[in-house]
């Protein structure tokens, strides 16, 4: 296996030109989504550093750009906002928490990969993950309304909400406007335009001109004071008792940046054509999460944006998402002084733009045409996601969807049951089969079961036998059955010892190898006598029809 995935120099200029754009355009979302965590605009510029450069050397998404998304700064600032809560007197002992935590988190993503549990990630059905980013993108507009009132940041979506009549009634309006001309900048700023340089930029030096131009020392708040240079090592802290919180909150980013990640190399694989290894995807993710926590960095995953903004301008390879790195680690390195002066609000005003970008609007506009299952599933992930717990709305979902999918796969499975008395057009029987079937005058019922029979199928098995009650013979066809679970199993127990019970002869067809072994292991092969368990559906009619003369004879 190669060190480096997708590792190739022959598009040196296309990775060059898309590093350097995607690192451009993630400049003012690392600072954003750092303030909005409550880490500090320092802490997304070192996690989008240290995600991106190690994601992309390690991973298993070639052209995919890593760092500091929406999902997992909703989760980073309740974590954050979680364990320096403890400690008021000390925050900076919260704090390593908090980073202990992410660290934690890219560890259990390692250990995810060596597990190969990606590939049940990409099982997720679209409606809950719909859902989920409905929700996340509903989330951070939320968090970000009262700042771009000028009112101060909230921990959490709802006390957001609550807070809002309050931060319309203490309206900053330099803090207004300064943030209302980012969102129109993002929202409306021309295509073309933005092809040459992307408008979260735009919309951060324009609004951080404004500022020194027209508001500077007014009542609109800014960044103040960077720290520039390269990180201290935040080494590991925990608290004994805190510590199954804490695995609690690890194991949630963990899951969460790799559904994030694995989410976007799939869009990756379809802008380029190409096709990510999740698992290594993983272990790459989970390596830049340890490191990014141990530096202080917030936790990242795959970016959607800055993955097609990279590709677009020609990056193919993994040294595109390690130059979009060193960028940022250059301006990490020198401009902490000229960061200090943007204002809140203009972030705010660019994070709004990304909660619009995060909800699903496609989902959305066809909820009319989409199955009623996946709209209920869609809105019941989405509520939660808001209003509950991320990685709670999530389970739901998935539970929902598999009673759903259980749902259909036993309504097949009981399509494919099919009792036969009478013959007619739709009976699977050859012309001396049939014949046996009309002199026998109904006396002999076959239960011709095809498929796999799961549990879910077996209520319906019973039910259906039940509608016959005169017959004397039944046959038992389990000749297009390749497997039966437990469940199945002693429903067909069942029907075998009410048959038996009643005085009625009981037949078993074909019963294949995996068939018959969980047949014999629950004992039920034994409840048939071995001259009654034939391979051949033909054999059974013709025993059963001499059994049926045979008690039909004078004695």
């Amino acid at each position: 296996m190669n060190l480096i995935h997708g590792l190739h120099f022959r598009n040196l200029r296309g990775d060059l030109y898309g590093g350097i754009t995607a690192g451009v355009v993630a400049l003012p979302l690392a600072l954003a989504m750092g303030v909005a965590s409550g880490a500090g605009p320092i802490a997304g510029l070192y996690g989008a550093i240290f995600v991106g450069f190690f994601a992309a050397l390690f991973g298993g998404t070639p052209a995919q750009v890593s760092g500091p998304t929406g999902p997992m700064t909703v989760v980073m600032a309740a974590i954050f906002t979680q364990y320096t809560a403890m400690f008021p007197e000390d925050p900076a002992r919260g704090a390593a928490l908090a980073f202990t935590v992410v660290m934690l988190g890219g560890l259990f993503q390692i250990l995810f990969g060596f597990l190969k549990i990606g590939k049940f990630i990409e099982l997720v059905p679209h409606p809950v993950v719909s859902g989920f980013m409905s929700g996340i993108g509903v989330i951070i507009i939320l968090l970000q309304l009262p700042p771009l009132l000028g009112f101060p940041a909230q921990s959490g979506p709802l006390t957001a909400a609550e807070a809002l009549p309050q931060a319309v009634n203490n309206l900053v309006p330099d803090a207004l406007i300064l943030g209302a001309v980012a969102l129109v900048i993002v929202l409306f700023m021309p295509k073309r335009l933005g092809r040459l340089i992307p408008s979260p930029l735009v919309a951060l030096i324009v609004g951080t001109l404004l500022y020194l131009l027209l508001f500077q020392g007014g009542p609109a708040a800014i960044l103040g004071d960077i720290p520039t240079g390269l990180p201290n090592p935040q080494w590991p802290a925990f608290e004994f008792t805190l510590l199954p919180q804490m695995l609690q909150s690890a194991l949630t980013l963990a899951a969460l940046g790799s559904i994030d990640s694995l989410l976007t190399s799939l869009v990756a694989d379809n802008i380029t054509r190409t096709y990510h290894q999740s698992d290594r995807e993983l272990i790459g993710q989970g390596i830049g999460n340890t490191l990014a926590g141990l530096f202080g960095g917030l936790p990242g995953a795959g970016a959607t944006m800055r993955t097609v903004v990279n590709v677009k301008a020609g990056g193919q390879t993994p040294l595109s998402g390690a130059i979009h790195a060193l960028v940022l680690l250059a301006i990490a390195l020198g401009a902490g002084a000229l960061a200090s002066n943007i204002p809140h609000a203009v972030l705010a005003g660019i994070l709004i733009k990304v909660g619009i970008d995060i909800i699903d609007w496609d989902y959305l506009r066809g909820l009319r045409a989409a199955p009623k299952a996946g709209v209920i599933m869609m809105f019941v992930v989405l509520g939660m996601t808001v209003l509950v717990d991320l990685i709670i709305a999530v389970a739901t979902g998935m539970v929902m969807a598999s009673m759903v999918f259980m749902k259909r796969h036993t309504d097949l499975q009981l399509q494919s049951i099919k009792a036969i008395r009478e013959v007619d057009e739709d009976s699977p029987l050859s012309p001396e089969e049939a014949d046996i079937f009309h002199q026998a005058q109904g006396r002999i019922m076959m239960l011709h079961l095809g498929g796999p029979m799961s549990f879910g199928a077996a209520k319906g098995m019973a039910r259906l036998l039940a509608q016959f009650d005169e017959y004397d013979v039944l046959i038992l066809d389990l000749t297009d059955m390749p497997q039966i679970d437990f469940t199945a199993s002693r429903a067909l127990y069942d029907m075998i010892f009410d048959a038996k019970s009643m005085g009625r002869e009981v037949f078993l067809v074909g019963t294949r190898k995996p068939v018959a072994e969980m047949l014999t292991k629950q004992g039920i092969i034994d409840q048939v006598p071995a001259a009654q368990r034939v391979e051949k559906r033909l054999a059974a009619l013709q025993a059963a029809q001499g059994l049926l003369r045979a008690r039909s004879a004078p004695a």
